[in-house]
């Protein structure tokens, strides 16, 4: 249970203790868990949904989404503000863009990007909760986090010193296939709506990676929480859209 444990840690607020320091086995398996969270992180979400029907969608949006910043502590938000002020500032050179990427200050694209997110993915929540598909906020949290699995396995770790640069060595590939294929199987209970909205994310992490590699040569941990965060906004934001015309 240990590489569950270090998902839970490492992906939400949740006070867990590990009782020994984790081996790179662990941490690559901690991995095959992401999905794993996520859909818990969903089900919290959409409990409160359900809890708080009762209230203006305005509102129930607006808590709906700080639960969702809070349960993961802002952690994708903060590798997104930085992977945008790098991408901007770094004027598509490799080492600059690694640099401000470092950089634990905030600029202003940072921050404009931050805004973007929030708003198209609040604006979101709300249409979800004025259709009526709240139960579709189980599912974008664990989209989300099958993001990682993806890009470790596909692609090459930038920074030889991180915490990431070891971690696709020890990710079980079979294991991993299987995990993202029944992840993905969830979104068919919305018939072709689920289907057009896993295409269009798919379409962008591809998008995402092929950037990354253009510009830095690989993945950082700041990259892989933007793409967490940009997929995220691309499912909801495309679900709802989609759901106008299918």
């Amino acid at each position: 249970m240990m590489p569950f444990w270090i998902a839970m840690q490492f992906l939400t607020v949740f006070p867990i203790q590990l009782k020994q320091m984790p081996s790179k086995q662990q941490n690559g398996q901690s991995l095959l868990f992401y999905p794993v969270i996520g859909l818990g992180i969903g089900l919290v979400l959409y409990t409160i949904a359900l809890g708080l029907s009762a209230l203006p969608s305005m509102l129930l949006s607006s808590l709906i989404l700080v639960i969702w910043i809070w349960l993961t502590g802002g952690l994708h938000l903060d590798g997104l503000a930085d992977t945008a002020d790098a991408w901007v500032g770094g004027f598509a050179d490799k080492e600059r863009t690694l640099k401000i990427m470092k950089d634990p200050a905030c600029g202003p694209i940072g921050v404009l990007s931050l805004i973007i997110v929030c708003i198209l993915k609040w604006s979101a929540i709300y249409v979800l909760l004025e259709k009526q598909y709240v139960q579709a906020l189980i599912l974008f949290p664990m989209l989300g986090r099958l993001v990682p699995l993806f890009l470790f396995l596909t692609t090459d770790y930038v920074r030889e010193k991180g915490l990431g640069s070891s971690i696709a060595n020890y990710i079980p590939k079979m294991i991993s296939i299987i995990v993202a294929c029944l992840s993905l199987s969830l979104f068919t209970y919305f018939s072709w709506l689920g289907l057009g909205c896993i295409i269009i994310s798919i379409l962008i992490l591809l998008y995402l990676r092929q950037q990354f590699i253009r510009r830095i040569d690989g993945i950082t941990g700041d990259t892989v929480g933007a793409s967490i965060e940009l997929v995220e906004m691309a499912a909801i934001l495309s679900f709802v859209v989609l759901s106008f015309y299918i």
